[in-house]
């Protein structure tokens, strides 16, 4: 039987999944590794958030009828092992709280790409709940990316620069 939208959507719904599990084991060390007290609260924030965005998820599982499940995500791994390097690398860097927004803003671009995609999908499928909740989690993915953007031009890129 060929496979459709319907197939595509559930296979990348468990890619999602897998990736926003991993996402929230990642963040606690990201927020433990940041200079910045607003960095620190910003990943903090984010995990709840994440915490939150599975359980989107799996109420989508539920609206398609299908379990919970994970598919491995070779992407978010590499991003996450990136950001590990960073962590290591730059440790105690000037540079360090820049690394790390650049690795989460990956991370960020990587959910708000799959999240837009799954909610058009979803549309497109006539399931307008379960395109609620991806446009919800969409809309959040964006804030964090935006909240990482404005600390990286407000500080964490200025320190990045300092040589003392």
């Amino acid at each position: 039987m060929p496979k459709i939208l319907d197939d595509l959507f559930h296979d990348t719904l468990k890619d999602i999944h897998y990736a926003e599990r991993q996402i929230v084991k990642a963040l606690p060390k990201m927020a433990d590794a940041a200079q910045s007290d607003r960095l620190r609260d910003a990943f903090r924030e984010h995990c709840k958030q994440s915490e939150t965005h599975i359980e989107r998820l799996q109420k989508v599982f539920e609206l398609i009828d299908q379990p919970a499940g994970t598919k491995t995500c070779p992407a978010i791994e590499g991003m996450i092992k990136e950001g590990e390097e960073i962590m290591k690398d730059f440790h105690e860097s000037a540079a360090l709280d820049a690394g790390l927004i650049a690795a989460a803003q990956a991370v960020e671009h990587y959910e708000i790409a799959r999240y837009g995609t799954l909610r058009e999908w979803a549309a497109q499928l006539g399931l307008q709940d379960a395109a609620r909740l991806l446009d919800q989690t969409l809309q959040e993915e964006s804030e964090t990316d935006e909240l990482l953007t404005a600390i990286a031009e407000e500080s964490a890129n200025h320190h990045a620069e300092d040589r003392t």
